[in-house]
């Protein structure tokens, strides 16, 4: 375990603070299916790192993509989400293009790739962040005047 020091810039912080380094390893995804997952993951070419069924009816199946730290679990009776409810999980690659032709190669359903475009300037992200780091004080500010005697 990794442990490192970390000081505040408040008056109140200056002690210092071990952190301890965090990874995350499995993300739960909900499926109708465990055998037709399975196999799905397994044709991706990601490892099979277990597929254990036990007595009572709970199985839990898990596969880490190729040079990922973080895996992926499902199975029967592991999460009461819905299948398919699974959103906001990123697959991050190198390079899009080579992940999709291998993708296609396997059999995967895939669509074309595209490119977002920036809408809003650069410079208006930065003047929005500093306004909202504005309005945040002005909160806090006002949150400790109204609470008095803290």
């Amino acid at each position: 375990m990794t442990t490192k020091e970390v000081r505040g810039k408040d008056a109140a912080r200056e002690a210092s603070v071990v952190r301890v380094d965090m990874k995350l390893e499995a993300i739960v995804i909900p499926a109708a299916d465990v055998d037709r997952a399975k196999k799905f993951y397994t044709n991706l070419g990601w490892r099979l790192d277990a597929d254990f069924p036990f007595d009572n009816g709970f199985r839990i199946v898990q596969f880490t993509p190729p040079g990922s730290g973080c895996s992926i679990q499902f199975g029967t009776n592991i999460t009461s989400a819905a299948p398919g409810s699974a959103q906001g999980l990123y697959l991050i690659v190198p390079d899009i293009e080579v992940a999709r032709d291998e993708l296609v190669t396997r059999g995967v359903k895939v669509s074309d790739v595209f490119h977002a475009r920036r809408t809003v300037p650069a410079r208006r992200h930065a003047r929005t962040r500093r306004r909202a780091r504005a309005r945040l004080r002005q909160l806090r500010f006002l949150r400790h005047v109204q609470r008095p005697g803290r």
